[in-house]
């Protein structure tokens, strides 16, 4: 899709489709709303869309007007979905060229950058692999604002980088298995990294035995498909300050359980389990572009989780680089157990910041639901940070408790801890585990189960992956500050 942004009145923009937002309660009167308005049928209540053909004194084939809700509560988020509901709607109906109007007050460049996100990210389509050839796509899309704004320019690039960033994790998530292996990943993550001028290194088996990263060989030893442990570098320039920003993301290519096994029914959808390691090469990928002030590194780990002739069995001890020695009880909690490793491994490569993201457990499901990431800090200051970035992007996050007297449910009389802490507050107990890696340093935890993967569409995303929490991470670089 290609993205412009002019300036000027929007009636005069020759399109096949041209969006116009109707607030509720407002008072309408171009593009032939008015007596919409007036009678009632058009509401201006959010997302609502009414399509009109050849309307008079308008250049545009089409007007869609789009409720934007009430205006004291538009927000760039809203803004987003908007024009992603709209995209998607012109879409299904086989509109090419898309254009979007924005009157004076939300032309800022935030406004402008998230409207450009939305349209991209309302482009992609999970059905990769049908055979059809009846896939609509849209050409082009254009912000027009009908003031002349500083920026625009520079924020329709930021609205593009991000979008497209946001997609290509959504692509690699949506991989299966069978196509997406840890060697697949990794062929992905040195493509992306060349691509962009970023420094990339890989990390195998070999490596990983002398470094003594136990916890996640031990996951991967029931697999064909060998390990990888991928670091992908940002350096600036010249960096501000001494902060340096590890991004950790679990990287399990598919995940069957192990010997502990999942049921049956749902299994399909365990080709997800790499997309907290997908939302890292993401955010990486619009780092590059968009240059943050602060060094940032990406470690992936990456695994199948296959119950094989050689798969680590409940009860096998392990211990991790970091000297820390972990009784299996569940190999169904794995992901824990190679992000250890990758945690530890961050920390001895400098990072003073961590941050993790991490399908991790169906208790962050059950206690959120599929609208908020569960958060996890042992920093009040980063985790603020995350936070305020999370809000600013419309990635919705809840804090949630890290207190010690959670240690009371991880103890084992064999090692050091086990990789479970039992029935009660399952995603409490695996942030716990990662905190005894994260060690003294700030770091976030962020529980991506139940908000990676949209069992049903939105009107401005489709089924299947989300891409979250590309976003929350690449403000949280761009506006670091020691």
């Amino acid at each position: 899709m290609k993205t412009t942004t002019v300036s000027g009145p929007a009636a005069g923009v020759e399109t096949d489709a041209l969006i116009i937002p109707i607030f509720e309660g407002g008072k309408e009167s171009r593009f032939g709303a008015a007596d919409l308005v007036d009678t009632g049928e058009i509401s201006g209540k959010s997302l609502e869309l009414t399509l009109l053909h050849h309307p008079p004194g308008v250049a545009a084939k089409r007007v869609l007007l789009a409720g934007a809700g009430k205006s004291e509560k538009f927000t760039a988020t809203e803004l987003r979905n908007l024009a992603g509901a709209a995209v998607r709607h012109l879409k299904s109906k086989s509109v090419k060229r898309i254009a979007l109007g924005l009157e004076a007050g939300w032309t800022a460049e935030e406004y402008v950058a998230a409207a450009i996100e939305g349209a991209i990210l309302a482009d992609f389509e999970p059905d990769r692999y049908k055979t059809a050839d009846d896939r609509k796509s849209v050409e082009s899309f254009t912000v027009i604002t009908d003031e002349v704004v500083d920026g625009l320019a520079r924020a329709a690039e930021r609205g593009r980088v991000i979008g497209d960033a946001q997609n290509f994790t959504r692509e690699l998530v949506n991989e299966p298995g069978n196509r997406l292996t840890p060697a697949k990943v990794v062929e992905a993550a040195r493509k992306m990294a060349s691509g962009y001028g970023l420094a990339c290194e890989v990390l195998e088996r070999p490596q990983m035995e002398e470094l003594g990263m136990g916890a996640l060989l031990g996951v991967a030893q029931g697999s064909a498909e060998p390990p990888a442990l991928i670091v992908v570098r940002y350096q600036p320039k010249k960096a501000h300050g001494s902060a340096h920003l590890g991004l950790v993301g679990k990287g399990v290519t598919f995940d069957t359980g192990g010997i502990s096994i999942k049921p049956a029914d749902g299994m399909e959808k365990m080709k997800y389990d790499m997309a907290g390691g997908a939302a890292m090469l993401g955010a990486m990928q619009a780092l590059a572009q968009l240059a943050p002030p602060i060094p940032v590194t990406a470690f992936i780990p990456c695994v199948e989780n296959m119950p094989g002739s050689r798969a680590q069995r409940p009860g096998d001890i392990v211990t991790a680089m970091s000297g820390k020695t972990i009784e299996v009880i569940n190999t169904d909690a794995e992901g824990r157990l190679i992000l250890a490793d990758a945690l530890t491994y961050a920390r001895k490569q400098g990072c003073t910041h961590l941050v993790d993201a991490a399908t991790l457990t169906g208790a962050i499901v059950v206690a959120l639901g599929h609208y908020n990431v569960g958060l996890f800090s042992n920093d009040d200051s980063l985790r603020e940070r995350v936070l305020a970035a999370a809000k600013a992007e419309g990635d919705r996050m809840w804090p949630m408790p890290l207190e010690d007297d959670y240690k009371e449910y991880l103890k084992s009389p064999f090692a050091d801890l086990p990789n479970v802490g039992g029935r009660w507050g399952g995603a409490i107990t695996a942030a716990m585990f990662l905190k005894e890696f994260a060690e003294d340093t700030p770091w976030v935890h962020l529980d991506i189960a139940g908000t990676a993967w949209l069992d049903e569409g939105k009107p401005f995303l489709a089924k299947g992956p989300s891409g979250v929490p590309v976003r929350t991470l690449v403000r949280l670089a761009m506006t670091w500050k020691d």
